[in-house]
Parts: C-alpha cells; sequence; structure tokens
C-alpha cells in the first residue's frame, strides 16, 4: 500500500510523497490511498521517523527516496518501492508539477527549485541519511543533491541520464514532440496505442511506454489529457538542458551507480565515464530495455541494483 504524506517544497509548494509499505493481497498497482498527512505533522521526533508513517518499525530501516522523470510520477516507481519495503523505508515524491503535486503557474521551475523540493522532503519525512533512486531528471536532482548535502545522502543510483548537454535542438524537438499530441485523447486504450505504436519516437511498438504514459493522463470533459502542463515541463526541462552536469558528479562522495538501459538514452561510452568521474562510481546495465529501465524490466532492474543496496546499507561491523 502507499499512503500519501503532504511535504512543504522551495517557496511553500505543495508536494505529495506516498510512503510504500506491505504490498496488499489483489493487484498492488492499485492500493494507493488517499489518507492526507498535512505538512504540519510531519516532524522527525527525537531518535526516530516522522509521525504518521505508514509502520511502526519504519524508523528501523534506512531510507530510499525515490524521484521519477519528466513528466514522470511517484506510482511509476510503485513496483520498486514495495520490493525495497520489505527491507527499507521507501518514498517516492510527486515532483513539482508532477502527479498529485502543485502545478501553480507562479510557480519557479528551475534546477534549484527541484533539488531544494528533494532536500525538503528528505528533511522532513525523517530519511536522511538516505539512498537516492532517481530516473532520468530524477536522476539529476538526486547527484545534484548528493553534492549539494552530503550529509544526507549515502547512497545514489542513477538510472538512464546524460550528464553531457543536450543542447537547444533537443528542447525545440521536445517543443514539437509535445505539439505533436493528438490530445485530448478518446480513451486510456488510444493513449496506450499512440505512446506504445504510433508516436513517431516509437522505433518498433513497446507496450509498457504507452502503459507509462497512460499512468499520466486523467479524465477531462472532453478526454483524457496529461495530469501535468507541457508548458510546465518544457520549463522545466529548459534550465538544464543547455548544460553539462559533470561538475557536481564529480562532487558526489557517496557511493553511486550508473544503470542504464541498452537501448536507452545513456550510452555506455559517456555512463562507464560518469562512473570514471564519480569518486565512488559502478556501473550495471540492464538488457532488453529502453530508457525506462525500470518499468520495461523490473526484474532484471532490481538485479541491477540490489547488490548495491546491499552493499551500501549493510551494517558496519562491530
Amino acid at each position: 500500500m502507499a499512503r500519501r504524506i503532504d511535504v512543504t517544497g522551495a517557496g511553500g509548494v505543495r508536494l505529495a510523497a506516498w510512503e510504500f509499505g506491505d504490498p496488499p493481497k489483489g493487484d498492488p498497482a492499485t492500493a494507493v490511498t488517499e489518507a492526507v498527512i498535512p505538512p504540519q505533522s510531519v516532524r522527525k521526533p527525537e531518535g526516530g521517523r516522522p509521525a504518521g508513517s505508514i509502520d511502526d518499525d519504519a524508523e528501523s530501516r534506512p531510507g530510499v527516496l525515490l524521484l521519477h522523470g519528466l513528466m514522470g510520477r511517484a506510482s511509476h516507481w510503485a513496483s520498486t518501492a514495495r520490493w525495497l519495503s520489505e527491507r527499507h523505508r521507501a518514498v517516492a515524491l510527486d515532483q513539482r508539477g508532477h502527479g498529485q503535486s502543485a502545478k501553480s503557474s507562479e510557480a519557479a521551475f528551475t534546477r534549484e527549485a527541484y533539488v531544494e523540493d528533494a532536500e525538503a522532503a528528505l528533511e522532513q519525512l525523517g530519511l536522511a541519511p538516505a539512498v537516492l533512486i532517481g530516473h532520468a531528471m530524477g536522476a539529476l536532482t538526486a547527484w545534484q543533491l548528493a553534492a549539494k548535502r552530503p550529509d544526507l545522502v549515502q547512497g545514489l543510483i542513477v538510472c538512464d541520464m546524460r550528464a553531457s548537454a543536450l543542447g537547444a535542438a533537443s528542447q525545440r524537438e521536445w517543443g514539437d514532440w509535445f505539439k505533436s499530441w493528438p490530445a485530448p485523447f478518446a480513451t486510456l486504450a488510444d493513449v496506450r496505442k499512440w505512446f506504445g505504436e504510433d508516436d513517431p519516437w516509437v522505433e518498433r511498438p513497446n507496450p509498457s511506454r504507452g502503459e507509462f504514459y497512460a499512468e499520466v493522463m486523467q479524465e477531462s470533459p472532453d478526454g483524457w489529457r496529461p495530469v501535468f502542463e507541457p508548458e510546465q515541463m518544457l520549463k522545466s526541462r529548459e534550465t538544464w538542458v543547455h548544460d553539462a552536469h559533470w561538475e557536481e558528479l564529480a562532487q558526489v562522495q557517496c557511493p553511486a551507480l550508473v544503470v542504464r538501459g541498452l537501448d536507452g538514452e545513456l550510452g555506455r561510452a559517456e555512463a562507464q565515464e560518469m562512473v570514471r568521474v564519480l569518486p565512488r562510481g559502478a556501473y550495471a546495465e540492464v538488457a532488453d530495455a529502453g530508457h525506462l529501465v525500470h518499468y520495461d524490466q523490473p526484474e532484471g532492474w532490481r538485479t541491477a541494483i540490489e547488490p548495491f543496496l546491499d552493499a551500501v546499507l549493510a551494517p558496519e561491523a562491530p
């Protein structure tokens, strides 16, 4: 199950965090409770977890914060988080502009704001020192936070995110891509088909991609539309695509694992260079996976990250 806990992010933006517990009977993908713990009650008491956490032994479990990529949402981590919750306190964050977090037009969508949001989540939820697991833009946020606040982070997993600058052409392509969406979609089946088969960016049919995008749609009076504002996504992306991010990688002091899908956006040569730049870097790859590594191949993803987690979170010898 997952319980929502409200977190106050940078600039007072309301963020929805989801703490995962034991998997329920039946279909675990639908088991998300709507119980909300208001920000003022999310506090870290002496020697333990924040008030209102999902179970009584959470304070004894190592904290893990999961950060989705651009356009994603916390529920995309459900399979990983349920698996992690057997031994860890697993929390996934709907980042600003995404999922059930605030999407105010007045909010900042800067790199600094995303990093400060993750920092606030770690502190308000009492997760630190935690392992950060990030996919795509969430991975960039994770390693920038690890570089900024090493006291909050004891391990880092980077999933299919490049450190190189992507450039202005990439940003233009994304703008054109958003305009090409045939939204509103009449049904969720239409969403799955377009993103899994008909989207010009799809090289071959990819049902998991269709499911991924179906999960970020909501029903409106005229059909199915994304839960996010495309303009806010482009604004968020604009703040990092023009720059390289090697310097922050070099400042990460904790153990770090770089994971790529063999058919993803992060090439092997760049991934291995990222590992070289990281002071305590390691490398893993997942076969038959594209950019959505944890979503395409959940078992392969778990196999890739489990040894790293075991090593990072192993209790110290007396």
